[in-house]
């Protein structure tokens, strides 16, 4: 059985700054370790149908966390649709489909998270209420850290 997760923020800023900041190596680093500085965080993106996002976080490289993705869209600032490969120090495995979608309200961007594909509710719930929350709430430091400039 696969379940699914419906996640939304609306982040104080243009479509294309939060797709931007979203999916560039450099400011993904920065939104990353905004409130963990010390937090290792390794990337490298292809942002075209058919390229990979493969990244790897943590606080030390024996206990890291790493992603692939595999882009099926990209429809810059619109959407993002890819296939999610994670996998922790523990061997644990999560395979996912991801759809982002970045719509403008007003000069500021509503983004949703659609996930489907989690083998039980616990690790959807845990996706749902804390790891992308606190996706959300480092985005969205970031963002206005920049603004405030």
């Amino acid at each position: 059985m696969s379940h699914e997760l419906r996640v939304g923020r609306l982040i104080d800023a243009t479509p294309e700054e939060v797709f931007d900041a979203y999916t560039d190596p450099e400011q993904m680093k920065g939104w990353f370790t905004i409130f963990d500085p010390g937090m290792i965080v390794e990337n490298e993106i292809d942002l075209r149908v058919g390229g990979t996002w493969v990244s790897a976080w943590g606080f030390s490289r024996e206990e890291m966390f790493r992603e692939t993705q595999v882009f099926e869209v990209v429809d810059r600032p619109h959407r993002l649709v890819s296939r999610s490969s994670g996998s922790d120090s523990e061997g644990h495995s999560q395979d996912t489909h991801v759809e982002i979608t970045f719509q403008d309200e007003d000069g500021k961007t509503l983004m949703t998270i659609v996930q489907t594909g989690f083998i039980d509710e616990s690790t959807r719930d845990f996706f749902a209420t804390t790891a992308w929350e606190g996706f959300f709430d480092r985005l969205s430091a970031y963002i206005a850290s920049r603004h405030s400039v």
